[in-house]
């Protein structure tokens, strides 16, 4: 039975450590880059291991939408996009995010770059969370916005004119995907481009990876860690195909689920070389006593005796800090996550999420504007609120292979990234059925 159909899911309480290998679908963050890359190119792009999930399929049919003609094969894993060379076919369009925060601040940009009328929207949550400075710096190059509601957020709609150029300044200090928006659609402005960081970055790892997929694709822009970027107008992508790697995100509850029973998980096709900054999450579980080996065709972490509470800056690996959260209540000592203000405007305000449902299992938790202090302990039963994110779902089944009875609220919520996370993870166990 799939996990979407059920209203909860009772983990499998785990007496042995674990030991699996598994596979796991395309890379979120890339798979939307690349979607937006191939529209961009001249001809067509193929990318193959793209993930299918309700974020990917948002950015997809929103290309469709704008006039862009896209195959899906979701059995194959594989997009088919004709790219129009930084043309916007459509001339006006409703364009419906869901929560999908990378097509709702990737897409605009590209949006801006055409001639015409574009309503944008989201959910409820969507609506709440931070546009304001993207839009703004559209408005800089000769976009016009009018809001529906609450200026500075969805609905809205976006009157396109072309971008001009020169210099763009955005902020970053919520979110990067922004910034990395600017960057992707820079060389199809009108005159070359300072793009320039207002403030402090947030999630400096996803800017690396934007950077090196606009390599891939046949434009280089060089960094070298400051707040300015040059963007020469006139490059252009190049179609190709291309494979897009196994999600990093997505790795890290199996690697965390190796750390928590003391067993080993190998990610296939996954390597320290990972364009993704998730990858580091394994640095994380080092320092808690994993070990982590770099094997033929993957990577392996295997778990120690005892986890070691920790203090680690997660800035840059912030969508793995409820894996850590999950496990952290197991280890010797307390585990303290700071600089991770921003991952209270995601799906939900993370820091509060994870903080109510440590509680709920009896486990002392101090919250700080930034972070949050996790406290040894054993936690109890309890039924998990997810509150709509996918991935306060993923993270609380790790934490119920040491839990007996631990209950995940729906965990159908799993479809914005990683559709059939539970039945791999329940795999991984041994395990073929998934019990309500």
């Amino acid at each position: 039975m799939s996990s979407h159909a059920l209203s909860q899911i009772e983990i499998p309480h785990l007496s042995e450590p674990l030991d699996a290998t598994v596979t796991l679908p395309g890379s979120k963050s890339i798979t939307n880059r690349a979607l937006l890359t191939a529209a961009l190119a001249e001809g067509e792009t193929i990318l193959e291991n793209a993930l299918f999930s309700e974020d990917t399929d948002r950015f997809s049919q929103s290309l469709v939408r704008l006039g862009f003609t896209v195959a899906s094969d979701a059995a194959a894993c594989r997009f088919s996009i004709q790219g129009q060379g930084g043309r916007v076919p459509a001339t006006e369009a409703d364009l419906f995010f869901g929560n999908a925060g990378t097509a709702a601040r990737l897409l605009p940009c590209m949006v801006a770059l055409g001639r015409g009328t574009y309503r944008m929207d989201g959910i409820a949550r969507m609506r709440q969370r931070p546009m304001a400075d993207l839009l703004t710096a559209l408005e800089s190059q000769g976009a016009s916005v009018a809001f529906e509601e609450q200026p500075g957020h969805f609905p809205c709609t976006l009157t396109a004119r072309g971008m001009r150029g020169g210099h763009v300044s955005i902020r970053a200090n919520k979110t990067s995907q922004q910034l990395s928006a600017l960057l992707m659609t820079a060389p199809y402005f009108d005159t070359d481009t300072i793009v320039e960081i207002d403030g402090d970055l947030v999630s400096r790892p996803y800017v690396d990876m934007t950077l090196r997929l606009m390599k891939d694709f046949g434009i280089e822009v060089p960094w070298d860690g400051g707040s300015r970027f040059f963007v020469k107008a006139g490059q252009r992508y190049t179609a190709r195909r291309y494979p897009v790697e196994p999600d990093a995100s997505g790795a890290s509850y199996f690697f965390a689920a190796a750390a928590l029973t003391g067993g080993r998980i190998r990610v296939a096709g996954l390597g320290l070389d990972s364009a993704q900054g998730d990858i580091d999450f394994v640095k994380a579980l080092e320092q808690m006593g994993c070990s982590v080996n770099e094997v033929a065709g993957g990577m392996e972490v295997l778990g120690p005796k005892q986890l070691k509470g920790i203090t680690i800056d997660m800035n840059g690996i912030s969508d793995t800090v409820m894996s850590l959260a999950a496990i952290a209540p197991f280890a010797d000592g307390p585990t303290t996550i700071t600089n991770v203000a921003h991952i209270r405007n995601k799906e939900t305000d993370r820091i509060v999420a994870v903080a109510t449902e440590l509680r709920r299992m009896g486990i002392e938790v101090e919250e700080f504007e930034d972070g949050l202090r996790i406290f040894p302990g054993t936690p109890h039963t309890a039924s998990i609120e997810t509150y709509d994110d996918h991935r306060m779902a993923m993270s609380f089944a790790v934490t119920g292979l040491r839990v007996p009875g631990l209950i995940i609220r729906d965990p159908g919520c799993t479809a914005k990234t990683f559709p059939d996370f539970f039945d791999r993870f329940f795999r991984a166990m041994g395990r073929e059925g998934i019990a309500a």
